[in-house]
């Protein structure tokens, strides 16, 4: 059945002595999605969401006490939570008799949903839940105990950093001073607050035209509920299967305040959207109803095929994270493999040596993670695409990809053949084009973000006479992932590119030279091969600054001391690198 032509139907869901302005589109007969709004929002505030979902779902929406169309409690008690949670439960038994709702909730429509959720006739009513930017207070409550009865660095700096995305908190509860300033002023000028800070552009119906009565009667949800769940917290658990999405922009409420949520969730799912508080629904709102329709389906039991978030455990920071690397077997690309394994992450592994790649599967295998190797050559375009592909059927679109395949050569330009050059810029160059546009794409598209790892070398700005085509090979990297960078920041997709230097890897042992016969480039080899061993600067330390550019989305890593010198000498006396250049190296 379609969305309303004229619009969602009305009804009146009386709880106790408040009469609820409840909203329905769609079909009843299918599952029904209620959504509940935050503060000092109403219902309008899902309508990108609900128009998304009602071609498919029972879409079901309401004002909630105090606001828009429904009923205004004459006192602070009255906004309590479990008053709230009444309120759900009442719409969700009016709008879907007999069987459990799928509850979608946003701000303080999620802290008063988490009250329901957690009630011991939650697991019966409802019967999954999503969860956007409003944590459960209990939980909070025991967030902040823990910390402060282990106030380790990082403890005091996650309390003091969500103390001020919470600010307005205080201010709420001053007397007068909240109210009058929603009253004189900034009621009228909110879309210009939600333009300037939150990246929301005007629309009709938004803000509402009950907003600044709305904000004044909403500040009771603060007043009536705040300190008393923060300091005397109980314990609330919860079986209904819980979809956290974090917003990477929020001003509000801290990633930190996540951390842990298993103690009380034990069916959790973790997804993100690079978006602000309100952004999230009013800009991105078909990304948030892609979402909630995977996570219902599921759910529901009506597509068990499609892939699913990842679930969060504790296996390390990039649990329930998917990273595909390629040149995976061996070097750089299989210490990065193990170490986003090693780490939490599940992996998705290809290199033209199947068998290699197969051992790094199993490698990851051993340290917990779900891993596949594939057999792909990054030069070949439509491989990359049929590669980007699979891993998207059966895993999802990766959080992670690191276009690390890679060859060495060494050659002046004279010397350098076309079929030299060809091959070199078809792997080094054309490889990582590949990867970034198959599986960019798909990130975007996603709109959940990302982060994008391309390998170029500290040859990328440190020039060679000797290095003409893989020098060129990877400035063309560095640059691309420059521009990529700028590109992919409105879709929250990092890009990062890496430059380790000298590194003790096998790619010594299989660079070729231009104007060698085998039996010198056999011998160029082992003795290039040597040097790079005495370094004995290993792999796996790219992988920890591989690792740590995607968790810091830094734009550039230098790696080794000599990558580093050469990117501070380059800016400092560019002209001393290039007689440098004069040298026959490699």
């Amino acid at each position: 059945m379609a969305a309303d032509a004229l619009g969602p139907r009305r009804r009146t869901v009386s709880c106790g002595t408040v009469p609820l302005a409840v909203y329905e589109q769609g079909d009843p007969a299918r599952p029904t999605v209620l959504l509940v709004h935050g503060y000092p929002d109403t219902h309008r505030v899902w309508d990108d969401v609900a128009a998304a979902l009602a071609d498919d779902h029972h879409v079901v929406r309401y004002d909630v006490r105090g606001a828009g169309g429904s009923g205004r409690p004459a006192r602070r008690r009255d906004y309590r939570l479990e008053l709230l949670a009444d309120d759900l439960f009442a719409v969700a038994e009016a709008v879907s008799p007999g069987r459990p709702v799928h509850v979608v909730a946003h701000d303080w429509g999620s802290i008063q949903s988490w009250e329901a959720v957690t009630h011991p006739d939650g697991a019966g009513r409802i019967a999954s839940y999503t969860t956007i930017s409003g944590p459960c207070l209990d939980h909070v409550g025991h967030w902040i105990r823990h910390r402060l009865a282990r106030p380790t660095p990082r403890h005091v700096a996650q309390l003091l950093g969500q103390l001020a995305h919470s600010w307005y908190i205080a201010a709420f509860h001053l007397p007068v001073l909240a109210s009058a300033a929603w009253r004189h002023g900034l009621a009228d000028r909110w879309d210009t607050v939600l333009r300037l800070a939150e990246s929301v552009s005007p629309r009709p119906g938004h803000p509402q035209p009950t907003l600044a009565g709305d904000a004044v009667r909403g500040i009771d949800l603060y007043r009536a509920n705040m300190l008393p769940r923060l300091l005397r917290p109980r314990p609330r658990h919860t079986t209904v299967p819980v979809q956290l999405i974090g917003l990477t922009r929020d001003h509000y409420v801290s990633p930190a305040l996540a951390e842990g949520l298993e103690r009380w969730v034990p069916n959790l799912w973790r997804r993100s959207v690079p978006a602000t508080h309100w952004s999230a629904l009013l800009e991105k709102g078909t990304t948030v109803a892609r979402m909630v329709r995977e996570f219902v389906a599921r759910h529901e039991g009506r597509d068990t095929s499609a892939p699913l978030p990842r679930r969060a455990d504790d296996r390390g920071p990039f649990t329930g994270r998917l990273a595909v690397v390629t040149g995976a077997g061996s070097g750089i690309g299989r210490a990065t493999a193990l170490a986003f394994a090693g780490q939490g992450a599940d992996v998705a592994l290809c290199d033209v040596d199947i068998d290699a790649a197969e051992r790094t599967a199993e490698l990851a295998r051993a340290l917990g993670a779900t891993a596949r190797a594939w057999l792909v050559d990054v030069s070949d375009g439509s491989a990359v695409d049929t590669f980007a592909a699979d891993v998207t059927a059966e895993y999802g679109v990766p959080d992670i990809v690191v276009n690390n395949a890679g060859i060495g050569h060494s050659g002046a330009f004279l010397d350098t053949t076309d079929r030299e050059w060809q091959r070199v810029l078809d792997v080094n160059l054309w490889g990582v084009i590949h990867g970034c546009r198959a599986f960019g794409g798909l990130m975007a598209e996603r709109g959940e973000g990302g982060h994008i790892v391309n390998l170029a070398s500290a040859a990328a700005y440190l020039p060679s006479k000797m290095l003409a085509a893989y020098a060129t090979s990877k400035a063309a990297v560095f640059m691309l992932s420059e521009c990529l960078r700028a590109e992919m920041a409105g879709f929250g997709v990092g890009v990062s590119a890496i430059c380790p230097g000298i590194v003790n890897t096998n790619i010594t042992r299989t660079t070729t030279f231009s104007g060698l016969d085998a039996a010198q480039e056999a011998a160029r080899q082992k003795r290039v091969s040597g040097l790079y061993a005495k370094r004995n600067f290993p792999p796996e330390k790219v992988a920890e600054e591989i690792l740590r550019a995607v968790a810091k989305d830094r734009a550039v890593v230098p790696v080794t001391f000599e990558a580093k010198a050469a990117r501070l000498i380059g800016r400092l006396s560019p002209g001393l690198l290039r007689a440098a250049a004069r040298l026959d190296i490699g």
